[in-house]
This record gives structure tokens, sequence and C-alpha cells, in this order.
């Protein structure tokens, strides 16, 4: 439901359902929802941000994770037993497998929905036929 006069957007999500999903309520972060799909020669990692503007996004990587920050152009609000949380930002961090390539990554957002393409190192070396 939108409010027009305070511009804020409300999320009613039952309380079993919520339970699965991590957002930091004390911070006012949401979690994505995120999928992780591997390829023969990549991965592809898969946000989705509604109400984001692409210069709002920021990834960074980390060792063995990568981590999507969105500032929303909306403030979104929750209602749960009578309480009422605003949030402002989406925030994960995810994982990854071992032997990224984080080097060659790439990231393209459209329509709510930011898709990084991480592709996969390939290490070879020549075996001695004996």
């Amino acid at each position: 439901m939108i409010d027009n006069n305070t511009k804020e957007f409300e999320i009613r999500i039952a309380s079993s359902i919520s339970s699965i999903f991590s957002d930091d309520i004390e911070r006012q972060i949401l979690s994505p929802l995120s999928c992780l799909r591997e390829y023969g020669t990549n991965w592809l990692l898969e946000f989705d941000l509604p109400l984001v503007n692409k210069k709002d996004i920021k990834i960074t990587f980390d060792e063995d994770s990568i981590s999507v920050e969105a500032k929303l152009k909306e403030t979104y609000s929750e209602e749960k037993l009578g309480k009422k949380t605003k949030f402002e930002y989406f925030k994960k961090t995810v994982i990854l497998p071992n032997k990224v390539d984080n080097n060659n990554t790439s990231a393209k957002f459209v329509n709510g929905r930011l898709k990084i393409t991480i592709p996969k190192t390939i290490s070879s070396h020549k075996i001695k036929i004996e």
C-alpha cells in the first residue's frame, strides 16, 4: 500500500514467512532475494532490487564472498505485532564457490534485477605421459 502523503511503501509479510529472511531490523536493512547458478565457464549471481537506482548500488568482493548494498528510492515500512519498522537499504553477502576470477567479473542492472557474471578460474597444467 502506498501512502502518497508520506511517500512510504508498506510491505506486509506473514511472520512465519518473514522468519526465513535475514532482514536486519535494528539497522533498517532488507535482505534481497538472490540466486546463484553455475554455468560451464562462469557463475551467475542475481539479486532482486526493486525501487533502486543503478547509481545507488555498491558491489564489494572479499576473498570468498561478494556483498551487494543498495539504497532504496523510497522508504519501505513493515508492521509486525503492532510495531512499524522502516527500511531504507538492501544488503546481502553471498559466499562464493572456490576458484572464481573476480578480476573479470561483470555486472548488469536492468528493471530492478542485478546480474553479476563471475568467471571461473581455469587452472590447467600439462600431464607428462610415460
